[in-house]
């Protein structure tokens, strides 16, 4: 049974529709990852499944309970992973943890949670001074002192070094082999592709697709993608590769081709040809990277109203650099 059930959530903000009808399932022993632009409506989305914002229509179940009129119950069974703030800019670690210890009914032992998160050597430093990396670690901590059912995540390794983003993902695979529910937000579509089970990638409001990492990368077209300097004529390498070619953002390009030695061939040729480098090159399946740019650039691309839209179909890209569709 679902951990977290969101039903046709709308959210207004005045005259905003911020949240437009988006339904999804969070299984527990699970990561499912919220992805979308800015102003998707993401953060809206979850601040209605931790109880801080009502919906405007729709339900919203966490752990069977209503976030907003459950909440004093809710609270004890959630942990919340803000991206940044929160704290007393004098406060320590190790303060801060038993602090939120005093919250629950089993808490998990502060200084263990030190350890698990590096922060034993800075344990009574203020917070003002960590290192953002530091803030975040200890953000986590105390995210989960609770042994929570339902963690929420927001961008945990922001500002995080790769020994510390390393730490991060083995604790949320950690959270979901203890049976935990994870749900995260994140831009970092590599880290997102290492650790989710479940994807939900909303724009504008809607869901625009959804399903387990495995079964969206499969449905994913075969594709040459690779990084150049923004702005090519893609009418010209079109031509030269003889397959559709398309600007997904600003220096991010798709060859809509089976991949083989002479597309790839192609493509640095006529990039040598210009003295261009090129970076990132991918030949095969579409990366998660690739597919989400892929699938925001067409719902963009759907005129208002269109009841294509939150479908995942594929369409044209509104304002698009693309060329070659055979």
């Amino acid at each position: 049974m679902p951990i977290v059930e969101v039903e046709n959530l709308d959210v207004r903000h005045g005259d905003v529709h911020a949240v437009n009808g988006v339904s999804f399932a969070a299984e527990a022993g699970a990561v499912t990852a919220v992805l979308g632009p800015n102003g998707a409506g993401k953060t809206s989305t979850i601040d209605c499944l931790e109880g801080y914002r009502a919906p405007s229509n729709g339900t919203v179940r966490v752990c069977g309970l209503d976030p907003v009129r459950d909440h004093a119950a809710l609270t004890r069974r959630i942990g919340v992973m803000l991206q940044a703030g929160g704290l007393h800019s004098a406060i320590r670690p190790v303060e801060a943890l038993r602090l939120f210890a005093a919250f629950y009914d089993r808490p998990r032992d502060p200084g263990e949670l030190l350890e698990l998160v590096g922060l034993t050597d800075r344990a009574r430093a203020p917070w003002r001074t960590l290192s953002g990396g530091e803030q975040q670690r200890l953000s986590l901590a105390l995210a989960i002192i609770g042994r929570p059912d339902v963690v929420f995540l927001d961008e945990p390794t922001s500002g995080v070094d790769v020994t510390g983003r390393q730490l991060i993902r083995d604790l949320i695979r950690e959270l979901r082999n203890d049976g935990a529910g994870v749900v995260l937000t994140s831009h970092d579509l590599s880290e997102v592709e290492e650790v989710a089970d479940h994807l939900v990638i909303i724009e504008a409001g809607r869901v625009i697709a959804s399903g387990s990492v495995n079964e969206l990368l499969a449905s994913a077209a075969d594709a040459v993608t690779f990084r150049a300097d923004p702005g090519l004529d893609v009418a010209s390498l079109a031509a030269a590769v003889d397959a559709p070619v398309a600007e997904v953002s600003p220096g991010a390009y798709r060859v809509d081709t089976a991949p083989s030695p002479r597309t790839v061939a192609a493509i640095t040729s006529w990039l040598a040809e210009r003295n261009l480098l090129i970076g990132d090159l991918s030949a095969g399946r579409e990366r998660l990277e690739s597919l989400f740019l892929r699938l925001v650039a067409e719902a963009e691309a759907r005129p208002a109203g269109d009841p294509a839209q939150g479908s995942g179909r594929r369409g044209r890209r509104r304002g698009g650099r693309s060329a070659g569709a055979r």
